[in-house]
């Protein structure tokens, strides 16, 4: 019975992961708000089970209101914060807080009214009301801990584990878990004569259950999320024409800072945003890789063929982008017939291989009006190996864009010199 009760363990873990993990992944397409009401709609489960609900484990009994879910919800929380930023990860919190004193306030007044029963036997329990109404108060109360805990105790060891983010999720739960048992147990404890065995048994399996979570993290940060394999490539120039009047001012705001011709952002957006992206992806302990791709003897095509014709060559270089970059990836345009691709969780020899894939797909698809071959020249850089900040970083690209002119163009150069030469 208790292997049973552990598989069905694991087996709630899972789902409850996989769900919750696909509501975050595509939160820009479904809206955040169903991600979030996803997470507190299970909070009141979650206290019940937690105060009544124990099954016997191998290692103990515990309750999969604490061990499962509870300790979900806080993983959550952090993938939220790792996602977006802390002050989204607050509203949650706030809510769930604010939410569960209305609960109490609401159940003590409803002890005013005088009841009758429609059914024998079947009359309001306020007893239990009151139970549920502070124990939601106090676990909301530690959660709110837990959450900033969390983020705190996270952002403290990418200090000495800057790189392995899988790691650093891993100790944030069991610090952080170890400190919600202690705090939600000595209620039960004090309130409930919850015998101690309990917190043995529920602390053991709340540590189970946060590397089964990490091992799952493990899976979607490596095979999913940096990989980016569930988001199909989007037109750099997508328009939503046919969207309601809401979307369409958003897609409004989306697209200032677009450059007309070619749909990407243009070089002001950069300068507000791609320092954030590598700041933002130094922070996570990832490395972000700044690439610049130059059309070779782009002055030729426009003195040969006319401007107009120019244009569609740069329309094309930028179709091309959008095929091979990833959603997550930032094009701008530089200036003239350059552009930028910020790729967040994209390490250098990773960034060389985009790179090289982005002159082949120009050099074999761009055509001239006379059918020649349009090439570019690229430069990369990685941060942080190039540097802390992107200013450094498109520098450090820059200059080895300049190398791959004078080596003869259409070729890639980074760090260790000329990639490969067309």
């Amino acid at each position: 019975m208790a292997i049973l009760n552990l598989g069905l363990i694991v087996l709630q873990a899972l789902g409850y992961f996989t769900l919750m993990v696909t509501l975050l992944h595509f939160r820009h397409r479904l809206g955040l708000g169903v991600f979030m009401t996803a997470l507190g709609v299970m909070h009141f489960l979650e206290t019940y089970l937690a105060a009544v609900f124990y099954v016997s484990l191998p290692f103990g009994v515990a309750s999969p209101g604490s061990s499962v879910f509870f300790a979900g919800k806080l993983m959550m929380i952090l993938m939220l914060y790792l996602q977006e930023d802390a002050s989204t990860v607050r509203q949650p919190i706030y809510g769930l807080f604010i939410g569960n004193l209305l609960t109490v306030a609401i159940a003590w007044i409803l002890q005013l009214h005088q009841t009758v029963e429609v059914s024998p036997g079947n009359g309001a329990d306020f007893a239990f009301l009151n139970e549920m109404g502070w124990l939601m108060v106090w676990g909301t109360t530690l959660l709110y801990l837990d959450a900033l805990g969390i983020i705190l105790l996270y952002e403290r060891l990418g200090r000495w584990i800057k790189r392995n983010v899988i790691f650093r999720f891993l100790i944030c739960g069991l610090v952080l878990l170890t400190f919600d048992q202690i705090g939600f147990f000595g209620a039960l404890h004090l309130f409930l004569d919850v015998p101690l065995a309990a917190f043995w048994g529920g602390w053991i399996a709340k540590m189970f259950a946060i590397f089964v979570y990490t091992a799952l993290f493990a899976v979607y940060e490596v095979y999913i999320r940096r990989k980016a394999i569930s988001g199909a490539p989007r037109s750099l120039s997508d328009l939503f024409g046919d969207l309601t009047f809401r979307e369409r001012y958003n897609d409004l705001l989306e697209r200032t800072g677009r450059d007309i011709l070619t749909g990407v952002y243009d070089r002001s957006r950069m300068e507000l945003e791609a320092p954030v992206m590598v700041r933002e992806a130094l922070r996570q302990g990832h490395f972000v890789t700044v690439i610049i791709i130059d059309a070779d003897h782009f002055k030729d095509v426009n003195d040969n063929f006319g401007h107009l014709q120019g244009d569609e060559v740069l329309k094309a270089i930028t179709s091309r982008l959008g095929t091979i970059l990833r959603s997550a990836d930032r094009v701008f345009r530089f200036g003239g017939e350059e552009f930028v691709a910020i790729c967040p969780a994209t390490s250098h020899q990773e960034g060389l291989l985009v790179a090289e894939r982005l002159r082949w797909a120009i050099a074999t698809s761009v055509r001239t009006p006379d059918a020649q071959s349009v090439t570019v020249s690229i430069g990369v850089a990685t941060a942080d190996e190039d540097g802390v900040s992107f200013t450094t970083v498109l520098s450090a690209a820059d200059e080895r864009l300049y190398q791959a002119k004078k080596s003869g163009r259409n070729c890639v150069v980074g760090r260790s010199g000329l990639v490969k030469v067309g």
